[in-house]
């Protein structure tokens, strides 16, 4: 594992686990808030590693350590244009709860080939009216008007192929904020699959858990259905 700056705060690094084949940016969760960090990804950056992937696992600017709105969603941005100058393939998005969020606001700026959210916070101001969090949308948002824009699926179409996975034992994200996404998506014309499963927030993230091998699949078949890097 090697570390690469993207920006001069602390927080605007990135972890490379192997370098060969297509690139999985992983988006840790935690709601946006900087208690949490890239430390949750770095199980599936060594697995998937170990199946031949590019592994590129973001930190970024999180509420309490300057972020929240637009600047961690600037960190994001710029720590995929980054991984998109290795020259190592396509770049998938694979984001867990609101890095799902994450994952899927990159592929409304066109930075993505493809998405992965696990367990995602899909719909912003959903997450809001539900106080998902106790009010993390809020937080991350701030007094700011840019929900539009941050809000993926306020969005659509982004015409990147997605896959959701979402347990429907989640008791942090509500298995409704996937259904409603998948819902949108496909009436916008998005190809979109949603991947039920009778687990919890966390099983997403372990590769020893049942659902992780499907998880480990559909990535495989967006690596190999993927479509040039677009901007």
């Amino acid at each position: 594992m090697n570390t690469h700056r993207y920006g001069d705060h602390p927080d605007q690094f990135c972890e490379l686990f192997g370098e060969s084949g297509a690139t999985a940016v992983l988006l840790h969760g935690g709601f946006w808030r900087a208690r949490y960090g890239l430390d949750l990804m770095r199980p599936i950056a060594e697995d998937l590693a170990a199946r031949g992937w590019t592994a590129w696992n973001v930190e970024y600017r999180r509420v309490g350590t300057g972020g929240g709105y637009p600047e961690t969603l600037e960190d994001v941005a710029e720590a995929c244009r980054a991984a998109a100058g290795l020259g190592l393939g396509p770049l998938i998005a694979v984001g867990h709860s609101a890095g799902g969020h994450l994952a899927l606001w990159l592929a409304c700026e066109g930075l993505v080939s493809g998405v992965v959210s696990l367990g995602g916070v899909c719909c912003l101001a959903e997450a809001s009216a539900a106080r998902l969090g106790d009010g993390a949308a809020d937080e991350f948002m701030a007094s700011s008007g840019g929900w539009g824009s941050a809000d993926p699926v306020q969005r659509l179409p982004t015409g990147v192929p997605t896959v959701l996975v979402h347990g429907a034992r989640d008791r942090d994200v509500p298995i409704e904020q996937s259904r409603m996404y998948a819902e949108a998506a496909r009436a916008a014309g998005d190809p979109c699959e949603l991947v039920e499963f009778r687990g919890g927030h966390y099983s997403v993230i372990e590769p020893g858990s049942r659902i992780w091998p499907t998880i480990a699949e559909r990535l495989e078949a967006l690596r190999d259905d993927s479509r040039p890097f677009a901007r």
